[in-house]
């Protein structure tokens, strides 16, 4: 194991799917402790570990049964959900029980749980953000989605390209935000998968009327600390609400840059048209979803 990273506990009683799961931690540099249960969790924990994964269902509980236990003991210890059961779907924990949540359903999902691992094991996520008052019928429209069939929709890819040379940006995305992370549908300028809800800007904009503008995050208390902002020279932000036909706010179109800068309200409008573009896409999706059922 790395000197720098910690174990990781990997939860699940498929031993399968764990054994995958085991392998792709362990090439990515981390020690990995295989449990199948939450007694078998409870063993395998000790103030070496910096990271559980766990699935949802297990022999004698469940995910957020191992939560609760590694809260107990081990408070500053990150949690991770890789499940192929939809947010919507589980059960709803507490407020100390805020953790990650990788789909394992999902083409990319072993990188993408390296990923979340890494960044929470190392400490550079937090555990609280603010939360939509509808949270709950909120991830239901969004989990009405097939995300992996957005994410290889070229119009998307094409409206971000479009959205970066129309207001000369580095980078722009179309980004949904789901109980734990945001994924990038499309994201031009950078290569770009998810990101964690906590260190995502675009967690306050669902909250925001409609579009929600940064023009110097360094200058912002909210962003300002925020590590994963920094790293990839994130210093401005525009971001339009993605929202269903109910007003359940899904995501946003967004605008990056590395410099500050500021937008005038006829460059905000332009965003908004683009936002409109893609709600108007996944209503089609939707549509077209319906019509084949």
């Amino acid at each position: 194991m790395s000197d720098e990273l910690p174990a990781v506990v990997c939860v699940d009683a498929d031993e399968g799917i764990r054994t995958a799961t085991v392998q792709a931690l362990e090439a990515a540099g981390f020690e990995v402790r295989p449990s199948g249960s939450v007694a078998d969790t409870e063993t395998a924990l000790d103030d070496s570990v910096g990271c559980v994964v766990t699935a949802a269902t297990l022999p004698d509980g469940g995910g957020f049964d191992v939560v609760e236990l590694v809260r107990d003991r081990y408070p500053d210890c990150a949690c991770v959900l890789f499940t192929d059961e939809q947010p919507a779907d589980l059960p709803r924990g507490g407020r100390e029980q805020v953790i990650e949540y990788v789909p394992r359903t999902v083409s990319d999902a072993h990188d993408r749980l390296v990923d979340v691992v890494t960044a929470a094991a190392s400490g550079t996520t937090q555990a609280a953000y603010p939360v939509p008052e509808n949270e709950a019928e909120r991830l239901a429209a969004l989990a009405a989605y097939d995300l992996e069939e957005l994410s290889a929709l070229d119009t998307f890819e094409r409206l971000t390209s479009l959205i970066t040379s129309h207001f000369d940006i580095d980078v722009a995305f179309v980004g949904l935000v789901d109980s734990h992370e945001e994924r990038f549908v499309a994201c031009e300028g950078a290569n770009w998968r998810t990101i964690s809800r906590e260190d995502s800007i675009c967690t306050h904009t669902i909250l925001t009327g409609d579009v929600m503008v940064v023009e110097d995050i360094q200058n912002d208390p909210r962003f300002a600390a925020v590590d994963q902002l920094k790293e990839p020279d994130i210093r401005s932000y525009a971001g339009a609400r993605i929202t269903d036909g109910e007003g359940n706010a899904l995501g946003a179109v967004c605008c990056i840059h590395g410099e500050p800068r500021s937008y005038t309200q006829a460059e905000v409008d332009d965003l908004r048209r683009f936002a409109d573009e893609v709600e108007e896409q996944l209503a089609l999706r939707q549509r077209l979803k319906e019509g084949s059922e």
